[in-house]
């Protein structure tokens, strides 16, 4: 019997981060938790991501993941806000890499392609998938559905991620 292994996804953002931690023993996944982070708009910089890595480190403390994944970064807006952004990225990865958590990382296109099947799909679909997967989850926002999206497609690949690791 395949042992039970608890995930963390993380959608980065220095606005709203969003976090959604599920089990998944073989091929059964359940629903354990789902947020969003908000640290405050207003301050410093250093601030903000301070107080952005502080919530992950609780969040991690409190469901204890054994791996985490994390959405990489496609933005088309800015190098300013492509700045930032990665920033906050950085916080999601070290957070857990920090605690001694594997961390993987999904394109966009591919965590919304193991979810609802289509490498474009809006946020109303990726929702709407992580419902019809995981009757149970309670969350609010996009940005929860998006970790738990996130979660849900590294349960899908973590096996053959496992396996390319061994071989380099």
């Amino acid at each position: 019997m395949n042992a039970s292994v608890r995930i963390i996804g993380i959608d980065p953002g220095l606005r709203r981060c969003g976090w959604g931690v599920i089990e998944t023993q073989g091929n059964r996944l359940s629903f354990v938790a789902a947020g969003t982070l908000t640290p405050p708009t207003d301050g410093a910089l250093a601030d903000r991501l301070a107080v952005l890595f502080a919530g992950l480190g609780e969040v991690l403390d409190k469901f204890a993941p054994d791996e985490a994944a994390v959405e990489e970064t496609f933005v088309n807006q800015g190098a300013r806000s492509a700045l930032i952004l990665g920033q906050a990225r950085g916080i999601a990865l070290v957070t857990p890499a920090a605690r001694g958590v594997p961390v993987a990382e999904y394109a966009a296109n591919l965590v919304k392609k193991s979810v609802v099947g289509t490498g474009h799909a809006e946020k109303g679909q990726v929702e709407l998938m992580v419902r019809t997967l995981m009757p149970a989850a309670q969350f609010k926002g996009p940005d929860a559905a998006d970790a738990l999206a996130i979660a849900i497609c590294h349960a899908h690949h973590r096996v053959s991620q496992q396996r390319l690791r061994a071989l380099a």
